[in-house]
C-alpha cells in the first residue's frame, strides 16, 4: 500500500477521520459504506459529512478506470478537495490511503449517476474514463447538465506527429465497423488490441473474410466471456495486462504472422508508439480507430492543468 498523503485541512468537520481502508482481494476500497446500487462495502456509512460553505466545491467524482485515474485523484486530495472515485470495474488502482478519497465500483445507469451524486454532494464531475467508452461519457454529460453539476473531461493525448514520423501504413477507421472490414479484407492475420468491448463485427468480418483473428485483452472474466460471447476461440485469445513494450509486440506478430495490427488512439499512455514501432519492424499494416467526440464542457489532456482550474472555479455552482 502507497504511504498515505497528510490531510487535506478544510473538508471535515472536527471530530471527523473519515474512511477505514478495506482489501478485497488485491483491489482497495475505501470502507465508506455501500448500498446495493452504489457499490460500496456493507455496514458503513455512505455520505460524505455536510459542506460547511454551499456553493463551495469540495467533492469531486471522478469517473475513471485508466491509468490516469490514480495520479488525478491524488492530485486533486493534494489541492484540498474530497474525492469520490468511480470505476465500471474492480480493476486494481495505487489509489492512496487517505480520509478525502474513496472508491466505489459497478456499471452506473441514469438513476444510479444521478443518485451517486445527489447522495455525496457532488460539486464538480470529472469524466476521465477511456476515450473511447462513449456510453459513460454521453451519461454523464446529460446527467451533470440536468443536476447543473459543472463537467469536466480528461482526456489522454492521442496520437500525434511525434509518434508518426512515417504514416505510410498507417489508416484511420471512423469506427469498429469500419475498422473491421479494413482490417479483415486481405483475409489476413489480425491482431486486434482495442479490448474487449466490440469484439462482434470483427468477428463477424474475419469469418465471412477467413481472416484468422487473435484478439488481446485483460485477463478479467468479463473480457473472457466477451470472448466467448463472440465465438472467439481459446486459442486465439491473449489475456494479458499491458502496456506492452516493442519487444513484446513483434514476439506476438511474429508468433500469430500477424499481417494487420487494430488499435485505439489511446496515445502514449495506451502504449500506441509500441505498437506502431512494432508494426513497422515487422511491415504490419495498421488500423487506427479515430476518437468519438463527447460532452459539451472544457477539456483538458493535462493533469496539471485540470487541477489548476478546479482551483481557480473553487465557486462553481
Amino acid at each position: 500500500m502507497r504511504r498515505p498523503a497528510p490531510p487535506a485541512a478544510g473538508l471535515l468537520p472536527p471530530g471527523a477521520t473519515g474512511c477505514d481502508s478495506h482489501a478485497e482481494g488485491d483491489i482497495g476500497y475505501s470502507a465508506c459504506g455501500r448500498s446495493s446500487r452504489h457499490g460500496w462495502l456493507p455496514g458503513l456509512q455512505n455520505r460524505w459529512p455536510a459542506r460547511e460553505h454551499q456553493g463551495v466545491v469540495s467533492v469531486i467524482l471522478l469517473l475513471g478506470g485508466t491509468s490516469e485515474t490514480a495520479p488525478l485523484a491524488a492530485g486533486m486530495v493534494k489541492a484540498g478537495f474530497a474525492v469520490l472515485v468511480s470505476t465500471a470495474t474492480d480493476i486494481p488502482l495505487e489509489l492512496d490511503d487517505h480520509p478525502q478519497l474513496r472508491r466505489r465500483s459497478g456499471p452506473l445507469d441514469a438513476p444510479g449517476l444521478e443518485e451517486l451524486i445527489r447522495d455525496n454532494a457532488i460539486g464538480v464531475l470529472v469524466d476521465a474514463t477511456h476515450p473511447y467508452a462513449t456510453a459513460i461519457s454521453v451519461l454523464a454529460a446529460m446527467t451533470a447538465r440536468r443536476l447543473s453539476v459543472p463537467c469536466l473531461t480528461f482526456v489522454r493525448p492521442g496520437i500525434d506527429a511525434a509518434m508518426v514520423s512515417d504514416p505510410d501504413g498507417i489508416t484511420f477507421a471512423a469506427d469498429h465497423d469500419e475498422a473491421a472490414r479494413l482490417a479483415c479484407a486481405g483475409g489476413k492475420a489480425v491482431l486486434l488490441t482495442t479490448g474487449s468491448r466490440n469484439l462482434r463485427p470483427y468477428a463477424e468480418e474475419a469469418k465471412r473474410t477467413g481472416a484468422p483473428l487473435i484478439v488481446r485483452v485483460l485477463s478479467h472474466p468479463d473480457s473472457l466471456a466477451a470472448c466467448r460471447a463472440a465465438g472467439i476461440p481459446p486459442e486465439m485469445v491473449i489475456a494479458a495486462k499491458g502496456p506492452f513494450s516493442v519487444e513484446e509486440n513483434v514476439n506476438t506478430i511474429r508468433k500469430f504472422g500477424i499481417a494487420v495490427l487494430v488499435t485505439k488512439d489511446s496515445g502514449a499512455a495506451g502504449a500506441v508508439p509500441e505498437k506502431i514501432a512494432a508494426a513497422k519492424l515487422e511491415k504490419c499494416r495498421m488500423i487506427v480507430i479515430g476518437r468519438p467526440l463527447t460532452g459539451d464542457g472544457p477539456v483538458f489532456q493535462s493533469i496539471e492543468k485540470l487541477i489548476k482550474y478546479l482551483e481557480m472555479n473553487k465557486q462553481m455552482r
